[in-house]
């Protein structure tokens, strides 16, 4: 698939018309229908694409919302988690396109209280691509998140603290996951644009892509379509878990959006189509190949065993399932979601569960097993 297509389009069709084998995806399909029968895996839907081709999406299990339960339908709403980062990095790239922003940038050009060296580590090293990279040396999550959450404090208490944080060490030489970098990129598309993220997101990103059943933090027109997620223990009886409307709409820009597998679908399928689809782009051509190459590896002062461990600006590479390329980008979910693409095989899929933990890489290397042409 020409990756500057300007014409890219999904169509419903069937898995012959996508090259798919039917008999094979039924494996997917019967892994998530027994997870839901044996409660392992109480509720999921997934959407499968290639070629242009939509496949219609299937639901299994049963949703949860508060005390009621439903049969889980194909357009459920699902609380995606870390899925959200590389949206979140999209409206980043969006800036750089506009030429209000670099990923040379320090951050601190564009927060200027994120500044000063703490036990050797300097701050005004960090870049804008390290936040996009997890190779910033900010953590995962703060010291101090449950107690944040705790007092349901706003974004801008969690923004104040990343600033005071510790670092884990020198950006540029490792690899760290850390949500905490995305929020501070999300807070510099909040200061350079004005508005809040969730704005920029809707204007910009979803209502493009005719992602209508999406959004950072819940919608009140869609709150009834959201499926609970099965909580882990150290979530239950709090008053700030998944569930509850703190951190439903709290926006949070690693990991506050909701969606639908088919709208995740139509971001995933704009961004193997050269960020475009239909008549809705949302990054140039040579911007969106850039997002999905490999961008840590070339690091110099990266540490050799870091360098595995590849990503692009927000997306994972080379990870998603047994059977993906090298050049496939993907993005797992707290909340038991995970997304993936592949430029090699033009394969997109989008599977959403109730339950963390859940082994969707299984799911994924079942479709991916299904391309036969």
């Amino acid at each position: 698939m020409p990756e500057s297509d300007p014409s890219a389009t999904l169509r419903r069709g069937t898995a012959a018309e996508a090259g798919l084998d039917e008999a094979r995806l039924e494996v997917a399909w019967h892994l998530l229908e027994r997870w839901a029968q044996d409660g392992s895996v109480p509720g999921s839907a997934i959407v499968v694409a290639r070629r242009g081709v939509l496949l219609e999406s299937r639901a299994f299990g049963v949703a949860a919302h508060g005390d009621q339960q439903q049969s889980m339908a194909h357009d459920s709403l699902f609380l995606v988690a870390s899925v959200t980062k590389p949206v979140t990095a999209i409206a980043v790239l969006q800036l750089v396109e506009r030429g209000l922003l670099s990923l040379a940038d320090p951050v601190h050009a564009h927060i200027p209280e994120f500044t000063g060296v703490i036990q050797g580590l300097d701050r005004d090293r960090i870049r804008v691509e390290h936040l996009l990279t997890h190779t910033s040396g900010l953590p995962d999550m703060l010291p101090q998140n449950e107690a944040l959450r705790a007092r349901h404090a706003p974004l801008a208490d969690f923004v104040k603290d990343v600033c005071r944080c510790e670092l884990l060490f020198a950006a540029g030489t490792q690899v760290s996951y850390q949500s905490m970098g995305t929020l501070l990129a999300g807070e510099i598309v909040e200061r350079i644009t004005g508005q809040p993220l969730r704005q920029v997101m809707a204007d910009h990103i979803f209502a493009p892509l005719a992602m209508a059943s999406t959004s950072l933090g819940i919608r009140a027109d869609l709150a009834s379509r959201a499926a609970d997620v099965v909580l882990p223990q150290e979530q239950i009886g709090t008053d700030y878990h998944w569930n509850t409307s703190y951190w439903q709409c709290l926006g949070a820009p690693w990991g506050g959006m909701f969606s639908t597998v088919d709208d995740l679908t139509r971001l995933l399928w704009a961004t193997l189509s050269g960020g475009v689809l239909q008549d809705g782009r949302v990054l140039g051509t040579l911007t969106n190949r850039v997002m999905i190459s490999d961008r840590t590896t070339r690091m110099s002062g990266l540490a050799s065993e870091h360098r595995p461990q590849c990503w692009g600006l927000g997306w994972r590479l080379g990870a998603w399932g047994d059977l993906a390329s090298a050049e496939s980008f993907s993005h797992g979910g707290a909340t038991g979601t995970l997304v993936g693409a592949d430029p090699e095989s033009g394969l997109a899929c989008a599977i959403f569960t109730t339950r963390p933990g859940a082994p969707l890489h299984r799911v994924a290397t079942a479709v991916q097993a299904a391309v036969i042409n």
